[in-house]
């Protein structure tokens, strides 16, 4: 697979998302504004879901 093709998976809504929550909750965090807890549990529900779709897409092409 190309790096054209890598890079154009990559850059579709989920993976936005995932990426700009992953980055205001950072700086959010650096500015003590959420608590560690609050940062893990939200951190944990974004990437599980996005590992859980891609997981999931995996296995409805293999079908």
């Amino acid at each position: 697979m190309k790096i054209r093709d890598r890079i154009a998976k990559l850059i579709d809504v989920k993976s936005l998302v995932t990426l700009a929550l992953t980055g205001v909750f950072g700086y959010l965090a650096v500015k003590g504004r959420v608590s560690e807890q609050q940062l893990q549990t939200v951190y944990t529900v974004i990437i599980g879901f996005y590992f859980g779709t891609q997981y999931q897409k995996k296995e409805d092409k293999n079908e």
